[in-house]
């Protein structure tokens, strides 16, 4: 019996040629209309191009606009990549604008009371921050949260500023009033609420069973006298 010779595989440029269909880089340049691939990576490349070449100049200008340009992109990329967690980036913008309101605002009432200017002791400041920063913390330390987390630490960050404004008038009262606030709505929306609601429940359930047999026993008391 005589064997047939195996087939060979006609080359890449054969196969491609006996298929019709052009290559990537042909496909970007032909523009076919009906590829919508290539009509839209041509675009995205030219504006890609022209958006680095410009980032770059500006950058290269001088030292300050340098450091500006690359906390833009760091703030992009950050975006970018919580573009899926919304609630985590709308907690983290929230903070960040907070954090501003309230700076500005101790500085404008230190600036007030001691009269220096612009100078202030940071003290205020600092302990705006780091209300803030308990305020996103406490809000992802819950394992179960019963609600948004990111609607938790916007209503903590707009109790901070109404603080801060308060502070502004009474120095001493601004960082006290924003942990009373931040640590109320971390107990409301966490589920503290629930469970003190639960605490409750039981004592109360618990201090009527405990009142159930005393009442009978009165009452058979009542009935054998």
């Amino acid at each position: 019996m005589s064997r047939t010779p195996p087939q060979q595989r006609p080359p890449r440029a054969d196969r491609t040629a006996g298929t019709g269909r052009p290559g990537p880089f042909a496909r970007l340049l032909h523009q076919d209309k009906t590829d919508p691939w290539a009509v839209r990576l041509l675009p995205r490349i030219v504006f890609g191009l022209a958006a680095a070449y410009t980032l770059f100049v500006i950058a290269s200008s001088s030292g300050s606009n340098f450091v500006t340009v690359c906390a833009l992109l760091a703030f992009g990329l950050g975006v970018w990549l919580l573009r899926r967690r919304g609630q985590l980036l709308l907690a983290l913008g929230s903070t960040t604008v907070c954090a501003a309101f309230a700076g500005y605002f101790a500085a404008v009432g230190d600036a007030a009371h001691w009269g220096t200017g612009v100078t202030i002791s940071g003290q205020a400041v600092f302990g705006y921050w780091a209300l803030g920063g308990m305020a996103l913390l406490g809000a992802w330390m819950v394992k179960d949260h019963p609600g948004r987390r990111g609607i938790t630490v916007v209503a903590a960050d707009v109790i901070l500023v109404i603080a801060s404004v308060i502070g502004m008038f009474v120095p001493e009262v601004g960082v006290p009033v924003g942990f009373l606030g931040v640590v109320g709505v971390l107990a409301v929306r966490g589920g503290g609420q629930t469970a003190v609601r639960r605490g409750v429940t039981s004592l109360l359930n618990g201090v009527r069973r405990n009142r159930g047999p005393a009442r009978r026993v009165k009452i058979a008391d009542r009935a054998d006298s």
